[in-house]
């Protein structure tokens, strides 16, 4: 699935329903959403184990207004009317609703709520879904679902005429911040003068409403490293760029994805970012698998891919700030990399990995200066 979502009218509120999940690794669409979006107004959450919080104190210890809530009900009369969306926030490793969550969805629809949908569970080939979407006048946004085949793309080798810098930000594991890393990257870079794009490659991202991107995951993988490349290309050719930075998918290590490996051939990339949580024990969704270290997951992406580690970014989940700065110290002793923790740092700490790792940019600032 490329970017081209119906867009919303302007000032489209949604509610996004997480049930169980808000704050969780199967909430990271959830998570993405209340942090960041272009596409849509997010006037609140649904998950009950919260209800009464604010979302942006529940991700980041920092109030951004918008409230969780118990249930659809609930949101309905806070909010006073009926918003235009209901967003599925949940993100588990099946892709699939339970009997619960169902519920929820086709009570929204009554209510007149158009579903925007980022699973594999397809709810336009669902004959209760469709029935309801009749009756009650609303659409269905299945997410993930790809384009036909025929306007896939096969790897053409266009990524060879892209002459920009391009930086993957990969990742120790599933669910790990990878896209949160990428987009304030992106934030960063242009604060400093870089014309900088992302380059979306999961279903959040297109929900949230970037301009570029494809739902990877949803692909035959022998379409994957074509589809983005495509992206890619799409991105240097509409925006001329200085940097293009893509986002990542699960780990090159994780033995459930193969969506780094389509990344790392697809873009092209000429430096990558680490994405690790210190303090993760076990694969988020498979805990019958011991997490990679960081020092183990640079190595193999460099042995894979003809590119560089160029620096660590921590998620912080379990540790306070002591531990936090032992841990950037430690990598960036025992790597000789930078590291820093995206959320909790100066931006500019990563703005700074790229821009020493890639001195041809900063002097193109100066000249242009």
């Amino acid at each position: 699935m490329s970017t081209s979502l119906p867009v919303p009218a302007s000032g489209s509120t949604a509610f996004v329903y997480c049930e169980g999940q808000f704050g969780e690794q199967d909430g990271k669409t959830a998570n993405g959403l209340v942090r960041f979006s272009e596409r849509y107004e997010i006037v609140g959450v649904l998950d009950s184990r919260l209800a009464g919080t604010d979302a942006g104190q529940v991700l980041d210890a920092v109030p951004n207004g918008i409230p969780v809530l118990a249930g659809l009900a609930e949101a309905v009369e806070r909010h006073g009317r009926v918003p235009d969306y209901l967003i599925c926030g949940l993100a588990p490793a099946d892709g699939l609703l339970s009997p619960a969550q169902r519920a929820v969805l086709l009570d929204g629809m009554s209510r007149g709520m158009h579903i925007v949908n980022g699973l594999h569970e397809f709810l336009n080939d669902d004959a209760e879904f469709v029935a309801a979407a009749i009756l009650a006048g609303v659409t269905i946004t299945d997410v993930r679902r790809p384009r036909p085949t025929r306007d896939l793309h096969l790897f053409s080798g266009r990524i060879f005429d892209v002459d920009c810098t391009r930086i993957a930000v990969l990742g120790t594991d599933g669910s790990i911040g990878k896209r949160t890393t990428a987009t304030l990257l992106v934030e960063a870079l242009r604060s400093r003068g870089v014309r900088a794009v992302m380059v979306g490659t999961g279903q959040t991202t297109v929900i949230q409403g970037g301009k570029y991107g494809v739902a990877l995951d949803a692909l035959v993988p022998q379409f994957c490293s074509g589809e983005v490349e495509n992206q890619v290309v799409a991105a240097y050719e509409g925006e001329d760029p200085d940097v293009i930075v893509v986002e990542g998918q699960g780990a090159l290590s994780h033995p459930a994805y193969l969506t780094s490996g389509a990344i790392l051939r697809g873009s092209r990339p000429q430096g990558v970012i680490v994405q690790h949580a210190p303090r993760r024990r076990v694969l988020g969704d498979f805990p019958m698998v011991a997490m990679p270290t960081a020092a183990s997951e640079v190595r193999l992406i460099e042995a894979f891919a003809d590119t560089r580690v160029i620096g660590i970014t921590i998620n912080h989940e379990g540790m306070d700030s002591a531990a936090v700065d032992e841990a950037v110290a430690g990598f960036r002793r025992d790597l000789d990399l930078p590291a820093t923790d995206p959320l909790t740092r100066p931006l500019d700490e990563l703005a700074d990995m790229v821009l020493t790792a890639f001195p041809a940019i900063r002097a193109r600032l100066a000249t242009s200066r």
